[in-house]
């Protein structure tokens, strides 16, 4: 699935997000992540979810930050239970991510991505786009300025040609 989406674009140090307050997600490990924070880097933003037949994909989502993440990609999880597949509390989604998959990207607390209570980046994408997450696993790269550069649903994988393609572009 492949969409045209504009997220407003991140200016650099001391730039707020025009048309909104500046997004932040709860992180995992307490405290926030501010979108702001990865301006001039790409971006995958990826929600998940701990009880999915596409849950494997985090190890997918930890090679390709592993690979990239020197080169300035965030892999950026957000777990979700808006299609009931989630655990129950962060704390067993971050125990569950670590003991199984050994993840160390940046993770945010379980965050609804769809419907009236999506956070409010999923909430302006879908205002000024249309697009929301149609399962877990669907992925959005942002490029360094914000600007949405890709799509995919779930099936497609994180180190497949058509993600790795698109970083890569983004990296040079």
């Amino acid at each position: 699935m492949r969409a045209a989406l504009v997220l407003v674009a991140m200016l650099g140090a001391g730039a707020t997000m025009a048309g909104s307050a500046r997004e932040t997600f709860n992180n995992i490990d307490g405290g926030t992540i501010d979108l702001s924070a990865y301006a001039g880097k790409p971006v995958l933003v990826v929600n998940t979810a701990s009880q999915c037949g596409f849950t494997p994909q985090y190890v997918g989502l930890q090679a390709l930050y592993d690979t990239y993440r020197d080169r300035g990609l965030v892999v950026l999880a957000v777990p979700s239970d808006d299609f009931n597949q989630e655990l129950s509390d962060a704390k067993a989604v971050k125990e569950f991510c670590a003991v199984n998959f050994g993840l160390t990207l940046p993770m945010t607390d379980i965050t609804h991505v769809k419907g009236a209570e999506a956070h409010p980046f999923y909430a302006r994408v879908k205002s000024e786009t249309g697009f929301q997450p149609a399962w877990n696993f669907n992925k959005v790269l942002l490029d360094g300025s914000g600007q949405v550069v890709g799509t995919w649903g779930s099936s497609v994988t994180p180190q497949s040609a058509k993600i790795t393609d698109a970083v890569e572009a983004l990296l040079k």
